[in-house]
């Protein structure tokens, strides 16, 4: 009562605390990635990687490409055509060429 939430929900978060460290993203399939592509240092402006969606947020999608961080592709970039929001174009799991 005193969190406002349900028995199902809390449930829930319980379950999720007792498996500290699980990333439901790890059982995504991933994309080949450039063996020479292993740091940031090593990218060049307009080359073509593929990548996995890692995140969708309201101004854009954050991809892995396998350097350790993951990018950014804004919204404007996510299409050719007006995008309302970036879960039109692209889910978490995606792979996608960047």
């Amino acid at each position: 009562d005193e969190l406002g939430v349900g028995a199902p929900t809390l449930e829930d978060i319980i379950t999720a605390l007792m498996a500290p460290g699980r990333d439901p993203r790890e059982d995504f399939e991933t994309p080949l990635l450039k063996s020479d592509v292993l740091s940031i240092e090593d990218l060049r402006k307009g080359m073509k990687l593929s990548g996995t969606v890692r995140n969708v947020v309201d101004f854009g999608a954050f991809v892995d490409i396998g350097v350790k961080q993951d990018g950014l592709v804004h919204i404007s970039k996510l299409s050719d055509r007006f995008v309302k929001h970036p879960t039109d174009v692209v889910s978490v799991g995606d792979i996608v060429d960047v």
